[in-house]
């Protein structure tokens, strides 16, 4: 679908759409966009640009330090969405926005003002506007779901002629649609379909439909008509739930024809008369079609993108909102990490003063505190008291030692050894991407072993797992007891360990290296529940050609993600594993 259009739509009414995301690299293209979308805006409209670290004082609004210091008073400030009232608001990578941030997008565009209490003072203030999220992320790394749920329209610059049409629309033709819009009609018939074409494909956002009929609205007024017609419908669910969709709908047989007239007489029976006005020249049976959730379908159908729509037929829908690439657990620090705010505190340990928060803290109190002066004129211009002290919150990202236990005993090396070995080479290749360390824990014959402990060298991983070989018994406790002693020992410095197993779930081999199957059974539940019970994440992932129950029991006791790929190879099991290590980071 066009980028022109889908502006138009945006410029007739940005508040009630929400907003549009764009995904896709800044360039020259995208600039002439946004320009295109800043002329079919009403006059003195305001646009405003977010940050992405943007601070919630500048975002919802605050104290105004200058002023405040200056007067001696409280003087409030308004903040970012206050100011883009009736306007829009273009925020850049946005895929990278913070979950307060976000929170506090979707309570205003939800309730179209801001309220919130800060620095002593009550803010309260309209803030209607559209959101124009800029994506520009890299595979899995896209816009939070909870504000993409909000904005109506989605674009890709990877669709063909995405920019082909920038000027079939113009700003007079904008300031009479909005002129019209508000009196645009649908039918009743065509919210039902939109409902059950949005079910179809998998949409359960009521928010989608409400939003495609207003597109619909909105094509019609762009069009100078008062009322919905078939096209408004087909290009509103092209645009609001093709991009939305996560199934292909079921494709039920149809219905067996019943016999035709000539069939039936030559059957020996009297073929049905003809009903009132079915006859093709009948003006009564001119008028156009109701559409049906059947023909919406098609139409969604039609404008997904050839990936997606191969992804879908193959049931690996897109993960949607992770933020790829990032690796590492977020923790607390006082002396280094990206500021996430201030608080309260003492000057001590190490902590860092955060100035203007403190400075804030003062200002309210700067005449009360004069006041109280027996020299007021020989004081300092600021007075500053222990009880105002702000200190920084640093937020700081832990590194990741990812794990890699491999089953290399004799059923395991029957089965998939070799595409276990292919799958831990592909995720070598992301760790060192991310600049993460690598650990080899091998388990064959009586015992398990770290071939290589945490390390960035990962050639030093890749020849170690060149040279594991296999057969043997299967002491898989001893493995899972040696995989929880080093992950603990990388968790109590610090770090992140994730855990993958590449087993079968077999077990023959005590942790004392005898061979005894139950015991060794029972041994396996008992460190696999040790191993829970420490918090550390961990996947499993089932080597055998089939699922197998013991597997899947293994990996509950674990607390484990279970992925059963009887069908897989390396490479799909590489993806599988780098997205569940995705969202547990």
């Amino acid at each position: 679908m066009s980028a022109g259009l889908a502006a138009a739509i945006f410029a007739v009414d940005p508040a009630g759409f929400g907003g549009l995301v764009l995904r896709g690299r800044a360039g020259p293209q995208r600039d002439a966009f946004l320009q295109h979308v800043k002329a079919l805006l009403p006059d003195g409209a305001p646009v405003r640009r977010m940050p992405v670290s943007i601070s919630d004082d500048r975002l919802l609004g605050g104290l105004d330090l200058g002023l405040t210091l200056s007067s001696g008073r409280p003087v409030a400030m308004r903040g970012l969405m206050a100011e883009a009232h009736e306007g829009v608001i273009v925020s850049p990578m946005a895929e990278r926005l913070q979950p307060g941030t976000i929170a506090h997008l979707c309570a205003t565009l939800d309730n179209g003002d801001v309220r919130a209490q800060r620095d002593g003072l009550q803010i309260e203030a309209a803030a209607r506007f559209g959101l124009i999220a800029l994506d520009e992320g890299d595979g899995d790394e896209a816009v939070a779901d909870a504000l993409k749920d909000r904005l109506a329209l989605w674009l890709d610059e990877r669709a063909p002629d995405l920019y082909a049409d920038l000027e079939d629309y113009d700003a007079p033709a904008l300031a009479r649609a909005r002129r019209l819009f508000g009196a645009v009609a649908c039918a009743d018939d065509d919210a039902q379909s939109v409902v059950e074409t949005a079910a179809a494909f998998g949409i359960h956002s009521t928010r989608a439909c409400l939003f495609a009929l207003r597109v619909a609205r909105a094509c019609a007024a762009l069009e100078g008509r008062n009322e919905t017609q078939q096209s408004d419908l087909f290009t509103a669910v092209k645009l609001t739930l093709a991009p939305r969709a996560r199934q292909l709908p079921s494709m039920e047989p149809e219905a067996e024809a019943p016999p035709r007239p000539q069939d039936a007489a030559d059957e020996g029976e009297s073929p049905e008369p003809p009903r009132p006005n079915e006859d093709s020249g009948d003006e009564e049976s001119t008028s156009s079609p109701d559409v049906g959730s059947d023909q919406l379908a098609e139409a969604v159908r039609a404008a997904l993108p050839p990936d997606l729509l191969k992804a879908l037929i193959a049931g690996d829908a897109p993960r949607r909102g992770q933020a790829g690439g990032k690796s590492g657990l977020v923790r607390r620090a006082l002396r280094r990490g990206r500021p996430i705010g201030a608080r309260p505190g003492e000057l001590a340990s190490g902590a860092r003063l955060a100035l203007l928060a403190t400075l804030r803290a003062a200002a309210p109190k700067q005449a009360l505190r004069r006041r109280t002066l027996a020299d007021p004129a020989n004081a300092p211009a600021i007075l500053v008291r222990k009880e105002d002290v702000q200190i920084k919150r640093l937020a700081e990202r832990t590194k990741v030692a990812t794990i890699f236990v491999v089953d290399a005993s004799g059923s395991s090396a029957l089965h998939r050894l070799a595409e276990a070995k292919g799958a831990v080479q592909l995720l070598l290749a992301e760790c060192y991407v991310r600049r993460d360390e690598a650990a080899l824990i091998s388990f064959r014959g009586k015992t398990a072993e770290v071939l290589l402990p945490p390390t960035r060298s990962l050639a030093r991983v890749r020849r170690e797992l060149a040279q594991l070989p296999g057969g043997g018994g299967t002491p898989l406790a001893s493995g899972l007891a040696l995989a929880s002693e080093l992950a603990q020992s990388i968790a109590r410095k610090g770090d992140t360990p994730i855990l993958v197993f590449f087993t079968d779930g077999q077990a023959n081999v005590t942790r004392e290296g005898v061979g005894d199957r139950p015991r060794a059974e029972a041994d396996v539940q008992a460190a696999a529940k040790a191993l829970r019970a420490s918090g550390i994440a961990s996947l499993l992932i089932d080597t055998s050609p089939r699922p197998q129950p013991r597997a899947r029991k293994l990996a509950e006791d674990l607390g484990a993600r279970y992925l059963p790929l009887p069908a897989a190879d390396a490479q799909k099991m590489s993806r599988a594993v780098k997205a569940e290590i995705a969202s547990r980071s």
